[in-house]
């Protein structure tokens, strides 16, 4: 069962029903630890296949497990089943990662139109790895 301390059952099951529905989540073998109004966090196991040259978690994949858990945030706001597309991406990597990764995601401001969130990344020893912002924009 996912913790929660702000979405009630139904909630929480309509979240994870739209998050199980993306592929990746299952490709990523993401796990969903939290979800709250506003708030996500997840953890992605470490796969070497998916190493990048320095032999280390691959930055576009942090790239994408910061995408989609500040998603998976937006939606705690919006709606889980509201229609949303990334406009804009930034991420900063702080250090190498060669554990897995746990990620925390919060919703700066939700907006009719336009959610901004941000993610951080951390690995197996609670370092910090990478941040990242982004923003969504409704389509519905």
């Amino acid at each position: 069962m996912v913790e929660s301390s702000s979405l009630n059952e139904q909630q929480v099951e309509a979240m994870m029903k739209r998050i199980h529905a993306v592929p990746i989540i299952e490709t990523l073998q993401m796990t969903i630890l939290r979800l709250d109004e506003g708030e996500c966090e997840a953890h992605v196991p470490r796969a070497t296949k998916w190493d990048g040259i320095y032999q280390t978690f691959h930055g576009g994949l942090l790239a994408t497990i910061a995408d989609t858990v500040t998603c998976w945030a937006i939606l705690t706001k919006i709606g889980s089943d509201a229609k949303v597309a990334t406009t804009d991406f930034n991420i900063r990597f702080l250090r190498p990662c060669n554990t897995d990764v746990r990620c925390a995601a919060r919703v700066i401001k939700a907006g009719r139109t336009m959610s901004l969130s941000e993610a951080e990344i951390y690995d197996s020893e609670d370092k910090l790895v990478a941040v990242a912002q982004v923003n969504y924009i409704k389509l519905d």
